[in-house]
């Protein structure tokens, strides 16, 4: 199955490397040399291209899946920072009956991690006792702060019921793949729930799944979660 990949930096170059074990060729690489304002994006570049997974940056991303929505490319994207043109994106996508697998992280552990917060959160909803945290360390180069990922579990955690402020924090350093914490506190005791990615691999590999289910043939616009854990079809 031949793939293009859209955004040639350190997730680009790891994505091409793994993406055999995932059935597909590495057909179509796409980076600000040979897509400057979007140029690679054309019909004769994606003839035969089964999916795309598109890891740029928050200034490109949403022009760049509008390109791939237009050219009916069923399409996979991890770059975060632009969701406020979400809603344009998926309307372009389901426009042309193209698959589209979208979400702020593709580890399967932070996506677990995810519904193991929002359960916590639930069962601290109705304590006034305690106090919540959120908190987020990433390498200096990511650009969004905070990072989609933090902004997600904040938002899992309201949804579960938990009313009380949520003191969020990000720190911007070195080469960290990425960390996230939630905390609990009283005057009693604290409880810290964290994620720690030991790379970029596990990213990877979930945007690589996720292009698999559209080569498969899944239509519709999801995100990664839905998919992840059963509610796409």
């Amino acid at each position: 199955m031949k793939l293009a990949i859209v955004g040639y930096g350190r997730m680009g170059r790891l994505i091409e490397q793994l993406a055999p074990q995932y059935g597909f060729e590495p057909a179509l690489i796409l980076d600000v040399h040979n897509n400057a304002d979007g140029a690679g994006l054309t019909e004769e570049n994606f003839r035969g291209i089964r999916a795309a997974i598109e890891f740029t940056g928050p200034e490109s991303a949403a022009d760049n899946l509008l390109r791939l929505a237009a050219l009916g490319v069923p399409s996979v994207c991890g770059a975060t920072g632009w969701y406020a043109r979400l809603g344009e994106v998926k309307e372009a996508f389901e426009k042309t009956g193209t698959g589209f697998i979208y979400g702020p992280n593709f580890s399967i552990g932070v996506n677990i991690f995810e519904r193991i917060v929002a359960e916590a959160a639930r069962l601290f909803s109705n304590q006034p006792d305690y106090e919540a945290w959120a908190w987020e360390i990433h390498h200096s180069a990511k650009k969004d702060a905070p990072s989609g990922t933090l902004l997600k579990l904040v938002d899992a955690m309201r949804r579960s019921g938990y009313q009380a402020r949520i003191d969020t924090a990000s720190n911007r350093a070195g080469s960290v793949p990425g960390t996230h914490e939630i905390g609990f506190d009283s005057a009693a005791d604290t409880v810290t729930l964290r994620h720690t990615a030991r790379s970029r691999e596990g990213f990877a590999r979930g945007a690589l799944w996720a292009a698999q289910r559209l080569a498969e043939g899944l239509r519709g616009c999801h995100e990664f979660s839905e998919v992840l854990f059963g509610a796409a079809r």
